[in-house]
């Protein structure tokens, strides 16, 4: 689904597992002894790699005389996730770091991030459920969310009115608009062999859970029914050649590749409307909005993203200032500016806000540039699927290290080296197997 997010394995952590409480280490809220900002403002690093947090720290340092935040971007999320792991081991990193929902509980598991819970759990009405519950691992608050992740389709309304198809309502559907589309040289949607997130939200659409807790132990199930459901799928999108394969190393090329429609469609978010934007030339106001296509016979679901799932600030353990830390990651997420500015895919990456009443913002989030007539009805697609996102879908505390070695057996799937199927049996065993390497109570 191009969520364009590589992952990469972290330090290993040996973690216990025997009772719920400690089905990840200890973990908390660090010391308070450097909350005190009397002595003068406390000037608190924030890394993060989001377009318009650079305009965000400047209005936030120049409304705040106790707290001031410094600033670095960081090249991207794979980068973050790298230095981030140095600096935790350095015993040196930033107070505040723009992350994803996916990594928190690797992070906690690590004992690199603070409780926070008593700082933030008052302004918790502010933000809609699925999103709050994004920076929270086993009930404590581990930063403040920042987004939301609206899912649906985005597709070339020219190619598919001159080839005489409907923009898909179910993944049936979809196999038979891409098998049109083949037979005109153009792939209906693009795999990209490093990344596996496409198997990963339509697994996490159909029902499936490779991670719960059963009992005091983690529960692991590559092979449940929801995941053979989506696997499916995908497999007969592979086998009918109805994919492109390009990578995301190259991330003009595709870009390119969309813009001159050799590929139709994408299962996105709002955010990945910003690098359309950015780089599109042609195609201004040949794009609208679908919703996410549904298993046949069944109602709207829609997964929760990867990346960009419930983005968070979070607020790390080795922070000597965690109270103004939590104060700043909620105003950012919460000053009507500053979230205008996260928004709007021109300003900043086009990202739905975490708060309760998100729907007043989804005209800032999608692009009338990219949609051009198709602006105002794609306004009701994207409010309509943040009534449909999962809330459900657990991240299990070695989910870095699972998704990079997912990420090698995905590569040989896209080029038919093996099958999707061969892939989560190899998942299945790698993963328990892994789990117990780090001393975590596991069942699978």
């Amino acid at each position: 689904m191009n969520f364009t997010s590589p992952r990469r394995r972290f330090a290993r952590a040996a973690v216990a597992g025997l009772a719920l409480t400690g089905l990840l280490s200890a973990c908390g809220g660090g010391s308070d002894s450097g909350d005190d900002a009397s002595s003068g403002p406390v000037t608190l690093p924030f890394w993060g790699w989001a377009n318009g947090q650079e305009a965000v720290v400047k209005a936030f340092n120049a409304s705040h005389k106790d707290i001031q935040l410094k600033y670095t971007k960081v090249t991207d999320q794979l980068t973050m996730q790298k230095q981030l792991t140095n600096a935790v081991k350095a015993g040196n990193p930033p107070c505040l770091v723009q992350n994803t929902a996916e990594y928190v509980t690797s992070w906690v598991s690590q004992d690199a991030l603070a409780d926070i819970t008593k700082y933030v759990e008052g302004e918790k009405d502010k933000f809609n459920a699925g999103s709050w519950a994004s920076a929270q691992v086993q009930g404590k608050m581990y930063g403040v969310p920042t987004s939301s992740s609206p899912n649906f389709t985005i597709y070339r309304t020219d190619l598919f009115q001159k080839y005489g198809i409907k923009a898909p309502a179910t993944w049936d559907e979809f196999i038979a608009a891409g098998k049109e589309l083949k037979k005109h040289g153009v792939k209906i949607t693009n795999y990209a062999g490093e990344d596996p997130s496409t198997l990963e939200v339509l697994a996490m659409q159909a029902g499936a859970h490779w991670y719960s807790v059963d009992g005091n132990a983690w529960k692991v199930d590559f092979q449940d029914e929801g995941t053979l459901k989506a696997a499916k799928v995908i497999q007969e999108i592979i086998d009918n050649d109805l994919n492109s394969k390009l990578s995301f190393a190259d991330y003009a090329a595709v870009q390119r590749n969309y813009d001159n429609g050799g590929t139709a469609t994408r299962q996105i978010s709002t955010w990945q409307m910003a690098g359309m934007v950015q780089n599109f030339t042609k195609s201004f106001g040949d794009w609208a909005l679908s919703p996410w296509p549904t298993f046949t016979g069944e109602p709207a679901k829609t997964p929760a993203g990867t990346n960009l799932t419930g983005s968070v600030t979070l607020v790390t353990k080795d922070c000597e200032h965690q109270e103004q830390a939590a104060e700043a990651a909620l105003w950012m997420s919460t000053n009507t500016d500053a979230v205008k500015t996260m928004a709007s895919p021109e300003t900043g990456n086009g990202v739905m806000p975490a708060l309760k009443d998100s729907n007043t913002y989804v005209g800032e989030a999608i692009s009338e540039k990219l949609l051009g007539k198709n602006y105002e009805p794609a306004k009701k697609i994207v409010t309509d699927s943040l009534g449909t996102v999962t809330t459900d879908w657990v991240y299990g505390p070695n989910w870095t290290a699972m998704f990079t070695e997912m990420q090698a057996g995905w590569a040989k799937v896209v080029s038919k080296e093996q099958k999707v199927t061969d892939l989560l049996a190899h998942m299945q065993k790698w993963t328990v197997d892994d789990l117990k390497s780090r001393n975590i109570s596991v069942k699978g």
